[in-house]
């Protein structure tokens, strides 16, 4: 479990194919705090280290990882967002986030606004169940409030600390994007559409 609130920027260092899959490599301030075993969100998905030094540390990418999410679209010096799992005794500062991708999202629109920015974000029609105005999402794994919405776009307003401590501070109109969805909402739609089944 996850907050959005990332710890460190990172970069790919490069891939490697594998049978069924991809390894990872990315350079990491934090990379010499991991070991082997641990889990880390890398722009939102929660994969495994595999191995680790001082400099870097890679992870292994399934294919249905591969599929749904942006990482294996990541060229080399690609800047990733990094968080580690929440501790029990941790402050809660973001939203409860699983590192489970429930979709790809489109940079729409970037629209400064005095020191803040705008971000439009399109997302697939399915998960408009999920999505509520002021409610959580995630975006890359940044924990963000979804300022409005309109129907395949939500607005977030991103802080200056945010855009200078991520990903975002290179983010481009037309750039994908991994979307989790908060997941208290999802667990109400799914209850919904199981007591709508047995009416």
């Amino acid at each position: 479990m996850f907050t959005g609130l990332v710890e460190a920027v990172g970069a790919v260092v490069g891939s490697v194919v594998a049978d069924v899959g991809v390894r990872l490599e990315i350079a990491a301030p934090l990379a010499g705090e991991l070991v082997r075993g641990d889990s880390i969100a890398v722009n939102g998905v929660c994969l495994t280290v595999v191995r680790s030094d001082a400099s870097g540390f890679q992870a292994d990418v399934g294919p249905e990882t591969l599929r749904v999410t942006t990482l294996g679209r990541l060229g080399a010096g690609a800047a990733v967002n990094l968080e580690r799992p929440l501790r029990a005794d941790g402050r809660l500062g973001g939203h409860f986030v699983q590192g489970h991708v429930d979709g790809l999202g489109r940079i729409d629109q970037i629209r400064p606004a005095a020191d803040f920015h705008w971000l439009t974000v399109g997302y697939p029609r399915e998960l408009a169940p999920y999505l509520v105005p002021k409610g959580s999402v995630a975006v890359d794994g940044i924990s963000l409030t979804v300022a409005r919405l309109a129907n395949g776009g939500f607005d977030v307003q991103v802080i200056p600390y945010t855009l200078e401590h991520t990903n975002l501070r290179g983010v481009r109109i037309g750039d994908e994007v991994n979307i989790e969805c908060d997941l208290v909402g999802k667990y109400v739609v799914r209850g919904l559409d199981i007591a709508r089944s047995r009416v």
